[in-house]
C-alpha cells in the first residue's frame, strides 16, 4: 500500500489584503514527483515554503510524514526542516568563505553532527568528487547547484522542495541539474517542484497547477 507522504487541506495564506493561497487541498503519495506550476504570483512558492516550516498557514493544516506544522514552535520547525527537508532554490545559498565540502557538511550541524565521508560522497554523487576543496566563486553555476543538490540529500531527507531549480542555469547545465532528478525520482525519492518550464513540468509522474491561489485543473497530458 502507498504511504501518503504530503497531506495538505484548506489551506490558506494571507498577507494584508493579498491571499497567496486560497483553500488548497491535494496529497502526494511517498516516492511521486510533483510540478507545481501556475503564473507568477499564483502562490508556488509560498506553497513551498510552508510545506518546507520556512513560513506558517493563516489557516488550514500542512502534514509532512503525519507531523503537523502548525503543532511545532520554531525550535521544533527547526528540527522538522533538519530532519525531514531537503531544499533546492533557485539561488544557491552557499556560504562564499566555505568549501564546497564544508558546505554540504554545513547542513549536518543541525544534527550535531558531521560526517566528512558522508559529505564527499553525495559530492562524488553528483559529479563533484573533483571539486571538494573549491570555493563556490570558483565553481560554475551549475556546479554550484550540484552543491546544493548535494547538500539537501546528506540527511536523507523524507521530502526535497525544489523552487525553480534550474532558473539559473543555462542549457548544458540545466540538463545536468534535471538528470540528477530523474535519478533521485527513481530512488524512489519524494520531489515537490516549482517550474514555469512546460517541458521541466512534463518530467513529473503529475502536476499540481496553481492561479490565483486556488487548485486549477491541469492540462491533460498529450
Amino acid at each position: 500500500m502507498t504511504e501518503t507522504l504530503v497531506e495538505v487541506e484548506q489551506l490558506r495564506k494571507e498577507f494584508g489584503n493579498v491571499r497567496a493561497l486560497d483553500g488548497v487541498s491535494f496529497a502526494v503519495d511517498a516516492g511521486e514527483w510533483i510540478a507545481i506550476m501556475g503564473p507568477s504570483g499564483s502562490g508556488k512558492t509560498t506553497l513551498i515554503n510552508i510545506l518546507g516550516g520556512l513560513d506558517t498557514p493563516t489557516s488550514g493544516r500542512a502534514i509532512v510524514d503525519q507531523t503537523d506544522l502548525a503543532r511545532l514552535d520554531e525550535a521544533g520547525l527547526t528540527r522538522f526542516r533538519a530532519e525531514k527537508i531537503g531544499f533546492i532554490f533557485q539561488q544557491f545559498h552557499l556560504v562564499p568563505y566555505l568549501t564546497a565540502l564544508e558546505n554540504v557538511m554545513l547542513a549536518q550541524y543541525f544534527h550535531s553532527t558531521t560526517d566528512e565521508h558522508e559529505a564527499r560522497a553525495e559530492l562524488e554523487r553528483v559529479g563533484l568528487g573533483d571539486r571538494l576543496d573549491h570555493l563556490p566563486g570558483e565553481l560554475s553555476g551549475g556546479e554550484q547547484q550540484r552543491v546544493a543538490v548535494a547538500r539537501a540529500l546528506i540527511n536523507q531527507p523524507k521530502l526535497i522542495l525544489a523552487d525553480e531549480p534550474t532558473g539559473n542555469l543555462d542549457e548544458a547545465n540545466e540538463q545536468i541539474v534535471l538528470g540528477l532528478l530523474r535519478k533521485l525520482h527513481s530512488e524512489r525519492h519524494t520531489i515537490l517542484m516549482v517550474t514555469h518550464a512546460p517541458q521541466i513540468g512534463a518530467l513529473a509522474d503529475r502536476r499540481i497547477d496553481l492561479h490565483h491561489g486556488r487548485l486549477a485543473p491541469a492540462p491533460a497530458r498529450v
